[in-house]
């Protein structure tokens, strides 16, 4: 491995502080700098973790010379503009989903990056999870066969959430559905369908004039025979948290389990018909980090549930994906490589999901994806 370190700063401390140990602990990375507006939250968690650089505005951590890179774990709306800042100001981003609310706000961050020859990694979880990683290798190894069809759903209840979350529609936070369905066999969008379903709380629809409880959509691949169903619901529905992902293949098929906390059922063809299915714990995936940072896909950086942010609780730790993502993005820097998502990949999984909540709202409209999150013929 490389000795090339990469001075890293994060930006938002709140989902954002699970990372700090990890990139203190990888043996690429410096933990340079943390940023935060609330100067006493930033202070504890700056004095906890030993990190001497701190700021509290967002543009004058950009003038830092000395950062090679920022790691963005702030609100949604802030995504896309701070990307683009820290892009404008000659630094490497990996960047907590979605990439942007808008299609503008991606074909901007895909054409600096194209501009500037800088590295945007979208930090999509679920593409780095155990369950991902171990359907992953059944693909990757020819277990599964062809494939014929990809599922995932991203069913959570977000009342109660601050700020932006009341009435957010549905489709406008789909990465976690989206993204394993189309990174499994590293495709493309190429167009989308999706219907709504269902109507939340008056007081909900005003603020995004978006009626739905359910949103589903259909996905067609791009130079492709398969295409994928993800569904997506946020308020006012019945139903444990639940990040789900499922492949149908002709060999072998993997189903997520209904209650979380249960094993994945992997179904092999051509069994007697009680031997199809059997039940399966996804192995830990830790083989595939650097010795220094494989503990961290098993436990978190907290010690309680009061200290971890509810994100990281409700998603079962994330199935144990963070430091899998750092040391993507880290090795993508180090040698000059692409990390998965990167601006385009990322700019086609973010805007299936915008576009679909479109869709929606047109009735179910096919609409295409836009040319630059394709990637070049």
């Amino acid at each position: 491995m490389s000795a090339k370190k990469v001075n890293i700063a994060i930006v938002g401390l709140g989902f954002g502080a699970e990372f700090i140990p990890i990139y203190q602990k990888h043996p690429n990375a410096v933990m340079h700098a943390i940023c935060q507006r609330n100067k006493a939250k930033m202070d504890e968690i700056g004095d906890a973790f030993g990190i001497e650089k701190r700021y509290t505005d967002y543009h004058e951590l950009l003038k830092d010379p000395e950062i090679d890179a920022v790691h963005i774990n702030t609100p949604i709306p802030n995504h896309a503009e701070q990307s683009i800042a820290a892009l404008k100001a000659g630094k490497h981003v990996a960047c907590t989903v979605p990439m942007a609310t808008t299609v503008e706000e991606c074909r901007q961050i895909v054409a600096l990056v194209k501009e500037t020859g800088l590295t945007y990694m979208m930090m999509e979880t679920v593409v780095y999870a155990r369950e991902f990683l171990y359907m992953k290798e059944l693909y990757d190894n020819g277990e599964l066969g062809k494939i014929q069809f990809l599922k995932a759903s991203h069913q959570q209840d977000m009342d109660g959430w601050p700020n932006y979350w009341p009435g957010l529609p549905p489709m406008h936070y789909a990465t976690h559905c989206v993204g394993p369905i189309l990174a499994l066999t590293r495709d493309e969008a190429e167009y989308v369908s999706c219907f709504g379903s269902g109507r939340i709380r008056e007081e909900l629809i005003k603020e995004y004039d978006s009626p739905f409880a359910v949103e589903t959509a259909h996905i067609k691949f791009r130079n492709s025979d398969l295409s994928a169903q993800v569904y997506r619901s946020l308020f006012d529905v019945a139903r444990q948290y639940r990040e789900s992902f499922e492949v149908y293949g002709s060999k072998k098929s993997v189903e997520w389990p209904l209650i979380e906390g249960q094993p994945l059922v992997v179904h092999t063809a051509k069994k007697p018909e009680a031997e199809i299915p059997e039940e399966m714990e996804s192995p830990d995936f830790a083989k595939l980090l650097p010795e220094e940072i494989q503990a961290f896909t098993t436990h978190g950086v907290y010690d309680t549930d009061d200290n971890t942010h509810l994100s990281f609780t409700q998603g079962a730790g994330h199935g144990g994906s963070h430091p899998h993502l750092v040391h993507e993005f880290l090795m993508a820097l180090v040698d000059n490589d692409q990390p998965y998502p990167n601006a385009v990949q990322a700019a086609n999984i973010t805007c299936v999901g915008i576009l679909a909540h479109d869709s929606a709202m047109k009735g179910g409209e096919i609409i295409r994806l836009p040319e630059f999150t394709l990637k070049e013929n």
